[in-house]
């Protein structure tokens, strides 16, 4: 009896493989997969900041320009910093619809592997209905995938995968990942920024341009 004891106990240890935290950079290349549409989609980047609480995400978009999200994971709570033409705005975001965009995806484990930026990454097959078929997504099986909004309830830290847009189906590359801690400055809400609800931001938008027209 005793010995098998030891040996439940060795097995699930051996196989639950904790994940471990992790505070640094990651920064993930963006492209279309639509050939068609490479001209006028220019590649991008997408770089992520984490302490393993907060995580703050920096995108660059052709409407709005650099797009800012911070998120504390703990108290749940996340804000959208935008600098426009009619001022900076903190805006407060509903932090349990910031993961709306995962619930349309499933996926199943498969066997199999490669080498993204440098480390080993396992396979998983996804099904979304945007997508024709199922495509095969990548991840990091020791990193939580927290860090990545949308897809906290993956297996780990995605390193390659995609999202449909207005521009086509995205593919998100992880690039680089370095291990370091981050300036807390990063994660606050500069000074110089308002903060205000999403329905208070589309008001004073909504003014200002009735003002120029």
């Amino acid at each position: 009896m005793r010995l098998t004891i030891v040996f439940l106990f060795f097995a699930t240890t051996l196989f639950s493989q904790k994940q471990i935290g992790f505070s640094g950079r990651l920064i993930y290349s963006i492209e279309t997969t639509d050939t068609s549409l490479t001209e006028l989609f220019r590649p991008r980047t997408m770089t992520v900041y984490t302490n393993d609480t907060l995580v703050r995400t920096e995108n660059m978009t052709d409407q709005l320009g650099k797009q800012v999200a911070i998120r504390h994971l703990e108290l749940q709570k996340s804000y959208l910093l935008l600098h426009t033409a009619n001022g900076n705005f903190a805006i407060q975001t509903k932090f349990e619809n910031d993961s709306v965009v995962e619930s349309k995806y499933t996926y199943s484990k498969k066997w199999g592997n490669k080498k993204i930026a440098g480390l080993k990454a396992k396979k998983v097959l996804v099904q979304h209905p945007s997508f024709e078929s199922p495509m095969e997504f990548y991840y990091l099986k020791k990193t939580p995938a927290k860090y990545i909004v949308g897809f906290e309830n993956f297996p780990g830290l995605l390193v390659e995968y995609y999202i449909p847009s207005e521009d086509g189906i995205l593919k998100y590359t992880l690039k680089s990942m370095e291990a370091d801690p981050t300036n807390l400055d990063l994660y606050g809400i500069p000074s110089d920024y308002q903060k205000v609800t999403m329905t208070e931001f589309i008001d004073i938008m909504t003014k200002a341009n009735e003002v120029i027209e």
